[in-house]
């Protein structure tokens, strides 16, 4: 039926007085979407989190706090919180000490560094003061046109992030470092999805080194709520009247919750034994029209049409530089199953590190120039799978 749709809270919980029978929410549209979750396996939550001394880069952004909350609640020794952005570090400060705060616990450390992951000796600093055990690396630049647009800072953030992360990394003896990836690293055709694919082939080639440190990679699609997924912009387009914004009617993407994600990587890290490219099962993949024309019934209202003439209007806006129809987890259609059913390994070409690092300087002095049209040239010309649709 086409009417607003909210939820009350459990019986069990007004009696516990933990809600009140006014905590009336509306019905997210990850309730619709969402999957049952396979409950995480303790001992693979535990294996490299609890009483350990773990850093998460990134860690005020969608995936980076929701690993911190996760974290948080498998009891580490130490959680260093690393961020460039002032407000984001603040407001996952401030949750986790709220976290602490209410669960009574005081034997947890959070520290918080305002620095940037170009930044390799601040990291070597951090890494060795803190004796940090396992780093999850979630900081990146991932909007799709907006790397596109500053294509430059793109790849020095994701490819030389990810670079002076690892190496810093391995100079303070960390024992496990796990990149966050991207299903857009598969046979990319934009730069952020190239720069993924580069920052996981870095990982790759110092996993054949000999190093102390673990180095693996989770790759998985978008993630429900996510800053600039398409549910909070359809949310707020619906709320305006309209129009919903789609760029192709066929565009399909996989979809599951910040949670979930979170957990499963944390999952996957446990599993690591040096270079690993793990891949999240993500489900069925979701039409984005369907996913808006859901959320306008959910929200109440009618999606424009004959009938409705004053519905609200989904607009195709055309697809946007380097996106696709849909996405991929695989480059060449090799996986294997692991412990876990819903996460799986890839068998995937890799590259030495003597080959890359001189492929790295040349790109480095690219950037140094600012010559994007050789920046976009070399990404096409590494084994990348990438076409520049530019």
């Amino acid at each position: 039926f086409e009417i607003k749709v909210s939820t009350v809270p459990p019986m069990g919980d007004i009696v516990a007085g933990k809600a009140r029978v006014d905590d009336i929410k509306d019905v997210d549209v990850e309730d619709l979407l969402g999957r049952d979750v396979v409950p995480p396996r303790v001992a693979l939550m535990q294996a490299k989190i609890a009483n350990k001394n773990v850093l998460v880069t990134g860690a005020g952004g969608s995936i980076g706090s929701e690993l911190c909350r996760q974290i948080i609640s498998i009891q580490p020794t130490t959680l260093v919180l690393y961020e460039q952005s002032e407000y984001a570090l603040y407001q996952i400060e401030q949750d986790l000490q709220r976290y602490l705060h209410q669960h009574n616990i005081a034997n947890i450390q959070v520290v918080a560094v305002l620095a940037s992951i170009r930044e390799q000796q601040r990291l070597i600093d951090v890494f060795k003061q803190f004796a940090i055990d396992t780093v999850f690396h979630a900081a990146a630049y991932k909007h799709v046109p907006l790397v596109e647009a500053n294509v430059v800072e793109g790849v020095l953030n994701n490819i030389f992030g990810t670079l002076s992360a690892a190496q810093a990394a391995i100079e303070a003896q960390v024992k496990t470092f796990v990149l966050i990836s991207t299903d857009k690293a598969v046979r990319p055709t934009n730069i952020m999805g190239a720069t993924k694919r580069l920052a996981e082939l870095i990982l790759q080639a110092f996993a054949q080194q000999e190093t102390q440190c673990c180095f693996c990679m989770v790759r998985f699609g978008n993630v429900l709520g996510s800053s600039g997924s398409v549910v909070p912009l359809f949310k707020r387009q619906i709320q305006q009247g309209g129009p919903i914004t789609v760029t192709h009617p066929d565009i399909i993407r996989y979809f599951m919750t910040i949670p979930e994600a979170a957990q499963l990587v944390i999952q996957a890290s446990a599993m690591a034994q040096g270079g690993d490219v793990f891949l999240l099962d993500m489900g069925e993949p979701v039409r984005i029209v369907d996913l808006a024309k859901r959320m306008v019934h959910l929200m109440g209202h009618h999606v424009q049409s004959a009938d409705h003439p004053q519905g609200i209007e989904i607009k195709y806006t055309g697809l946007r530089a380097g996106e696709k129809l849909f996405e991929e987890l695989l480059v060449n259609g090799q996986s294997q199953a692991t412990e876990h059913p819903r996460i799986q390994r890839a068998q995937e070409r890799d590259m030495s590190w003597s080959e890359l690092a001189i492929e790295l300087e040349q790109l480095r002095l690219y950037c140094q120039q600012r010559d994007i049209e050789q920046i976009r040239k070399q990404l096409m010309r590494l084994p990348l799978g990438f076409f520049s649709t530019v």
